[in-house]
């Protein structure tokens, strides 16, 4: 019969050797996590679902999920899934422009999904479908996309990665109102796309506990 010492030694060889295997297949078992996790939350909150979007239909007129083209990995384009949080043709005759503080084109409603983030749900759609990851820097516009990479050194090696639901920048900052909120923002992306590339699970728990504690306290961590 194995001493107990051989078998804490031979649980911790197996657990170095998982941990090992994990960040070496990092990009793959976050695929898998992501579209495990994007499935689960969409069956455990399905019944949520349809209560929003029973509210937003009878509260505004309208379609109830707002789709918009948005830039991907490598700059590939794709369309994004929301709840809609503002007035019908709330761009028609400004063009793209960033939403502000007390906005009069959000809805009611809106502003509480918007507050509490549950409009970004239908994105886990797009995370099945390969066009998001759960955590990345946030899909940009193709006019922002443009404008930004003029303007900021850098821009465009937030496009190394799949765009996320949440992300660093997401919890350590605000909405984007201002050319400095997209600079201080980057600065964040980028921090992210380092840990990306230095395949850090530590980071991925994080965010993900951060996005949680931001949903529940409406509060930024930094």
């Amino acid at each position: 019969m194995p001493e107990p010492a051989s078998i804490i030694l031979l649980s911790g060889s197996v657990i170095g050797m998982l941990f090992r295997l994990a960040k070496k297949c990092f990009q793959e078992i976050k695929r898998l996590f992501d579209i495990t996790l994007s499935v689960i939350f969409l069956v455990l909150l399905s019944p949520f679902l349809f209560i929003i979007i029973l509210i937003i239909k009878l509260t505004s007129s309208g379609q109830v999920f707002f789709s918009q083209v948005r830039v991907g990995k490598n700059g590939k384009l794709f369309t994004m899934y929301k709840f809609r949080t503002m007035n019908q043709h709330a761009e028609k005759d400004t063009g793209p422009v960033w939403a502000q503080y007390d906005d009069p084109r959000i809805t009611p409603v809106g502003n509480f999904l918007r507050r509490t983030h549950i409009d970004e749900i239908p994105q886990f759609i797009n995370v099945i479908k390969g066009d998001m990851s759960i955590i990345g820097p946030r899909p940009e516009r193709p006019h922002f996309v443009d404008k930004f990479k003029r303007e900021l050194p850098y821009y465009q090696e937030r496009l190394q990665v799949r765009p996320g639901i949440t992300g660093l920048a997401q919890v350590s900052h605000r909405y984007d109102q201002s050319i400095e909120d997209v600079q201080k923002k980057l600065r964040y992306d980028l921090q992210y796309i380092n840990g990306v590339n230095n395949k850090s699970w530590r980071n991925e728990f994080s965010i993900i506990l951060n996005t949680l504690t931001l949903m529940v306290t409406g509060k930024i961590i930094r």
